[in-house]
């Protein structure tokens, strides 16, 4: 079976958190983004997402209801989406609502992706939460929530979401840790996993949320995205020094010194010692670099040990054009789409 094959029944899709690169502002990331979508749209991907985070001088995507607002207002097919909304940030009706207006705006194109973190530190975290700063205990009483503010019917309810009731917006758990199996697995919603920066319960996760999975009206069946990090190029040594940057970024979080995206350099020599150079490069283990058969080859046997349904690129590359060059060489290795 060829690779080629093998991949074509994966979904492939983009995360985006609107990387601040240094010299530039996030208005330069915003505009980059919608290339990235439009780019996107053009060559197959099913869903464009944008994480939300906060008091991070390399993330732009702070308030992700608008840019996904932006991305589906100059695009016309592809789903965009929250991978995610940080759920505890939010009052589920809030949420209702603004995701209401979105699928009001762009039907059957928006996604809904949930998360339980924070998406920053405790001090931020305090700072949006207030008083209910232990809303992530509150996760899964807040999906369901959510699922009824949506559900037409609501509407004898003395609460309801106006737009929002009645809509058919996809839900999604997203989960770094095994727990959030759990969850997605009791409420039969797919699962999506943020491999590319917490491998280490990645397969425990999904193998969890597979056996106890319970079907819903949503989903009848086990549905699993994973995301992972891409560097593709037309030469794998190309591919290594444009992970560079990436490596760069991860290192920032290893040793709490956080900056805008750097240019690739020519060797992470004298950039890392040896103890973060491992903290980095475990964080990183669910990253493909290097050219399209390269590529190709890695990702098949990825799909093959794990099963995954879906595969959400992040790619955090420097050069806008080697950027979109990547995200079209990741797409060309799944093949042409029926």
């Amino acid at each position: 079976m060829s690779n080629q094959h093998t991949l074509s029944a994966v979904k492939y899709s983009v995360l985006d958190l609107a990387t601040i690169k240094a010299g530039l502002t996030p208005a330069d990331s915003f505009h980059e983004s919608l290339r990235q979508a439009q780019q996107a749209e053009k060559l197959g991907y099913t869903r464009y997402w944008f994480a939300e985070h906060h008091n991070m001088p390399n993330v732009a995507s702070s308030a992700t209801s608008l840019l996904i607002g932006y991305v589906a207002d100059n695009t016309s097919t592809i789903r965009v989406g929250s991978g995610g909304i940080m759920l505890p940030n939010h009052a589920p009706l809030v949420v209702a609502e603004q995701f209401g207006t979105l699928a009001s705006l762009y039907p059957g194109r928006i996604d809904l992706g949930l998360g339980r973190a924070p998406g920053s530190d405790q001090l931020t975290s305090r700072a949006i939460r207030g008083l209910n700063i232990n809303a992530a205990h509150n996760f899964y009483q807040d999906i369901r929530q959510l699922q009824t503010l949506f559900s037409p019917e609501n509407e004898k309810s003395a609460l309801r979401a106006f737009p929002g009731e009645g809509l058919n917006i996809p839900i999604w758990v997203l989960g770094s840790s095994t727990d959030s199996a759990h969850l997605a697995a009791a409420m039969g919603l797919p699962y999506a996993f943020a491999s590319h920066f917490a491998p280490q319960a990645f397969k425990q996760a999904i193998q969890i949320y597979r056996e106890e999975f319970q079907p819903s009206a949503q989903l009848d069946k086990p549905y699993v995205l994973a995301c992972v990090n891409v560097v593709a190029a037309d030469s794998t040594p190309e591919a290594a020094k444009l992970l560079t940057s990436l490596q760069q970024l991860f290192l920032g979080i290893v040793t709490g010194k956080r900056e805008p995206l750097q240019p690739p350099v020519d060797t992470m020599a004298g950039v890392w010692d040896d103890a973060q150079q491992y903290m980095t490069n475990e964080m990183l283990r669910y990253t493909f670099a290097g050219d399209k058969e390269t590529i190709s080859r890695r990702l098949e046997q990825f799909v093959a040990e794990t099963g995954v349904n879906e595969i959400m690129a992040t790619s955090h590359i420097f050069d806008e054009e080697a950027k979109l060059k990547s995200y079209r060489l990741f797409a060309e290795v799944f093949g042409d789409k029926e």
